[in-house]
């Protein structure tokens, strides 16, 4: 295998962990805060078990914040913000595919329904997951990514 995509594969082998990380610090700390607020219905760190393979939703929320910190860590290098700025990119793109591709896929309205509240909280709770993702990925990475992402 080239040294190239030996690279690559490190990468979003990194960020999966900083994504799924982050949901497990700053997603759901800020789920926390709101939910102890009387801000969120939901409360944080749900095991309620959801379809299609019946997994805790937090082990789900893991799962897919893995998923979008494995891409973000694949471009890491070429984004030109430092990466917790880049983060706030990758968590407001999250965000966006939720509302308007997951969200009519799961039957539920898109944006949430464009009520001003909940599109603001899931603004911020995303937001803040994505900014958690830009802040660990260049702690769990090589010297050279960590400099850079100081910016």
């Amino acid at each position: 295998m080239p040294v190239l995509s030996q690279r690559i594969l490190q990468r979003m082998f990194l960020g999966f962990v900083a994504g799924a990380l982050a949901v497990l610090v700053f997603h759901q700390g800020i789920v926390t805060v709101l939910f102890n607020l009387g801000l969120t219905p939901l409360a944080p760190y749900r095991t309620m078990l959801v379809p299609p393979f019946g997994v805790p939703a937090i082990v789900s929320l893991c799962f897919w914040g893995g998923v979008y910190g494995a891409l973000f860590g694949a471009v890491a290098p070429r984004l030109p913000a430092p990466l917790w700025a880049a983060g706030l990119a990758i968590g407001l793109l999250a965000m966006l595919i939720g509302w308007f591709v997951v969200a009519p896929l799961k039957g539920l309205p898109i944006a949430v329904g464009f009520v001003p509240w909940p599109m603001a909280r899931s603004l911020l709770i995303n937001l803040t997951w994505g900014l958690g993702t830009g802040l660990l990925l260049p702690l769990l990475s090589p010297r050279r990514l960590r400099r850079r992402a100081l910016g």
